[in-house]
C-alpha cells in the first residue's frame, strides 16, 4: 500500500508519516518511510544567512530537480518494498508551490503524476495557516509568514488533483491527527499489509 502525505508547511506531514510507519511496524508489518524533500527550507535558510533571495524561477527549477529526483528514487525503492510505503511529500507539493508563486504547472510534473504508479491514497493534512505558523515558529528551523502559508493552502486547493485527495483536519494534538490519518487509511487494511 502506497500512501502520500501532502499539506502546507507546519501541517504535520513528517510527524504523521513517521507515526504511521511506526504504527505499522509496531504491529509487526513491513513499513517504509520515504521523504521527497525539495531543499526549499535549506535554500531559504542559506539565502537568509547570505542576505540574498533567489529569483522565483531559479528557486523553482532547483527545487523541482531535487523533488523529481527524490520522487523517482522513492518510487524505485517503493517498487521493491512489500508492505506499507508512506511518502512524506510528492509532486503535488511542487505543483502547489508553483501555483502559490504564480508559476505555470508546466508539463513534466503533471506527466510524471500520470506516469508513475498511482498512490493508493493521497492524504492532505489541512490546518489553518495561523496554526501552521505557530508550529513553524516553535520548531525554530525556518520562517514562513502567515501570508505565504495562506497562499500555499489556497494553491493546494486550486490543484485539479486536490479533489481526489482525502482531507484530514490536522489541527489539534499529534495523537488526534494520527488517529484521523490511521482512520482515513482504514486501520485494519493498513496494519494488515
Amino acid at each position: 500500500m502506497l500512501i502520500v502525505l501532502t499539506g502546507i508547511d507546519g501541517s504535520g506531514k513528517t510527524t504523521a508519516a513517521r507515526s504511521l510507519v511506526a504504527a505499522g511496524r509496531a504491529e509487526g508489518r513491513n513499513a517504509l518511510l520515504l521523504s521527497n524533500y525539495a531543499g526549499r527550507r535549506r535554500m531559504s535558510l542559506l539565502g537568509a544567512r547570505l542576505g540574498i533571495r533567489l529569483p522565483e524561477r531559479l528557486a523553482d527549477a532547483a527545487e523541482t530537480i531535487m523533488r523529481v529526483f527524490n520522487v523517482l528514487v522513492s518510487h524505485a525503492r517503493a517498487s521493491r518494498s512489500e508492505g506499507l510505503v508512506v511518502m512524506d511529500r510528492h509532486l503535488h507539493c511542487q505543483l502547489a508551490l508553483r501555483e502559490a508563486r504564480g508559476l505555470r504547472r508546466g508539463r513534466l510534473l503533471p506527466w510524471l503524476l500520470r506516469t508513475l504508479p498511482a498512490p493508493d491514497l493521497v492524504l492532505h493534512l489541512d490546518v489553518s495557516p495561523e496554526t501552521a505558523h505557530r508550529r513553524i515558529m516553535a520548531r525554530g528551523t525556518d520562517e514562513e509568514s502567515v501570508a505565504e502559508l495562506t497562499a500555499l493552502r489556497n494553491a493546494y486547493r486550486a490543484l485539479p488533483e486536490y479533489a481526489d485527495m482525502v482531507k484530514i483536519h490536522a489541527g489539534g494534538c499529534q495523537a488526534d491527527v494520527l488517529a484521523r490519518v490511521v482512520d482515513a487509511t482504514g486501520s485494519q487494511r493498513l496494519l494488515k499489509v
